[in-house]
C-alpha cells in the first residue's frame, strides 16, 4: 500500500498492544503476526486452544427476493441450494475461470446471505458482485464495518464456547451457523475455521469485541487459552493443507488446475459466470492432468519458500507455493504444484532448489495432519 494510505484498526488494536503484540501490515490492516513465540501458539491451537482476531475478513451482505439467483450467477458452487444456518467454502471467478477469491457463504435466512472474502480481496469481491448484481432484485452492501470476528479454534474451544452460551453447540455442524449470545453478547456462531481443528467464528459487533475477547480469555484460561497471531494462522493452515490465495489460489489458475475442481457445480440451473471457460478447463483437466497441488515433507532442515522450484533429474518440475517448518511433523514442510509424472506420494528424486542447492523432498498427500475425530 502507498504511504499516504492509513492502516485500518480492528476494534481490539488497544487490546493486541497491551498484550505485547507483533505488529505487521496485512492487506491494508494493522494486525497481530504473534505474541510472543508463533510455536507456542501453534502448539496451543494443536492441543488446546487459541483465540484469533480475523476482523480483517471481508464481509459482504446479499439480500433480496433474488439474493439466491444473483449469488448462482455470480459464483460457481451451487448457493440457492444451501439450507439456512449452513455454509459453504465456494468461489468467485472471472469470465476466463480465473479464481478472484475463495469464499464462505454463510445462508443466514431464506433470503439473506452472508459473503465472506479474503481481506487482500474484499474490494476485488464487493465490486465483482456490485456488478453481477445488474437485473437481479437483490442487494450487495458493504458489511465490513459492520462486524468483528472472533475464531477460538482447538481441542478444548467447545467446552470453552459452551461456558458462555447457551446455543445448541452440539448441534451445530462444521460449516454451520446460528444466532445466539455469547458471554451477553449477540453473535452469529458459525463452526468454521482455518486451522485444521474444530472451532468456531464469531460474528459480533466491533463495539461488542474487547468484552467478548476478554471473557474467552477468563472462560479458556484454565485449560491453556492463549492469544494467536496471523503466523500461526498461517502454519496451521499449511499443516491442514488449506489453500491460501496468493499462494495456492491466481487469477492464472482455474479451480481446476488448483485441484479444486469439485466446488464448481455445472450441475445447477442456468449460466453462471465463467461457466464456459471452466467446462473447457475441466476438459483439459480430463484430457492432460495438470500440474497437481502436493505436499513436500523436508528430509532436511531447510526451509523452502514460496516461489522456489521443484527438481528432479536436474529438470524443473514443479513450483512451491507456501513452505514453513512444521511445529507438529518437527520438519520444513511446503505445498508445490509439481508436473502430474511426479506427483505420486513417494515418487523418488525429487527435490527443491533452495538457492542453488537441490534439497531431497519425500512428495507426502495433503493434508500434512489431520485431527483426530
Amino acid at each position: 500500500m502507498s504511504s499516504t494510505e492509513e492502516l485500518r484498526h480492528t476494534a481490539l488494536d488497544a487490546l493486541h498492544r497491551s498484550l505485547g503484540a507483533t505488529m505487521t501490515d496485512f492487506a491494508g490492516w494493522d494486525m497481530p503476526l504473534r505474541y510472543g513465540s508463533e510455536r507456542d501458539e501453534h502448539t496451543a491451537v494443536r492441543t488446546r486452544a487459541g483465540l484469533f482476531d480475523l476482523s480483517h475478513m471481508g464481509e459482504i451482505a446479499v439480500t433480496g427476493p433474488q439474493a439466491a439467483a444473483l449469488l448462482d450467477f455470480a459464483l460457481v458452487g451451487n448457493i440457492g441450494g444451501v439450507k439456512p444456518g449452513r455454509a459453504r467454502y465456494t468461489m468467485i471467478c472471472r469470465a476466463d475461470g480465473g479464481i478472484l477469491d475463495d469464499l464462505i457463504v454463510y445462508r443466514l435466512a431464506e433470503t439473506e446471505y452472508l459473503v465472506v472474502a479474503n481481506a487482500s480481496n474484499a474490494q476485488t469481491v464487493l465490486d465483482a458482485l456490485v456488478e453481477r448484481s445488474a437485473g437481479f432484485d437483490a442487494e450487495v452492501r458493504d458489511d465490513r464495518d459492520a462486524y468483528a470476528l472472533i475464531a477460538v479454534q482447538g481441542p478444548e474451544s467447545p467446552g470453552i464456547l459452551k461456558s458462555l452460551t447457551d446455543a445448541d453447540l452440539d448441534g451445530l455442524k462444521y460449516y454451520a451457523g446460528l444466532p445466539g449470545t455469547v458471554a451477553g453478547v449477540p453473535a452469529l456462531i458459525a463452526r468454521t475455521g482455518y486451522t485444521g481443528e474444530d472451532g468456531f467464528e464469531l460474528f459480533v459487533k466491533p463495539e461488542h469485541a474487547v468484552e467478548l475477547w476478554q471473557a474467552l480469555t477468563e472462560a479458556g484460561a484454565g485449560v491453556g487459552l492463549v492469544p494467536c497471531g496471523l503466523s500461526c494462522r498461517d502454519t496451521l493452515r499449511l499443516e491442514a493443507g488449506m489453500p491460501l490465495y496468493g499462494h495456492e489460489l491466481s487469477t492464472a489458475l482455474t479451480p481446476f488446475d488448483a485441484g479444486l475442481g469439485r466446488v464448481v457445480k455445472f450441475e445447477k440451473e442456468g449460466d453462471f459466470v465463467g461457466r464456459e471457460a471452466l467446462q473447457e478447463a475441466a476438459e483439459r483437466a480430463a484430457a492432460k492432468p495438470p500440474r497437481v497441488l502436493v505436499g513436500l515433507v523436508a528430509e532436511g532442515r531447510r526451509v523452502p519458500r514460496a516461489g522456489f522450484s521443484v527438481v528432479s533429474g536436474g529438470e524443473v518440475i514443479g513450483e512451491v507455493t507456501s513452505g514453513a517448518p512444521s511445529p507438529t511433523l518437527g520438519k520444513p514442510i511446503a505445498m508445490a504444484y509439481v508436473d502430474a509424472a511426479h506427483a505420486a506420494p513417494g515418487t523418488p528424486g525429487v527435490g527443491v532448489d533452495i538457492r542453488g542447492s537441490h534439497e531431497p523432498y519425500e512428495v507426502v498427500p495433503l493434508p500434512f495432519y489431520k485431527r483426530q475425530k
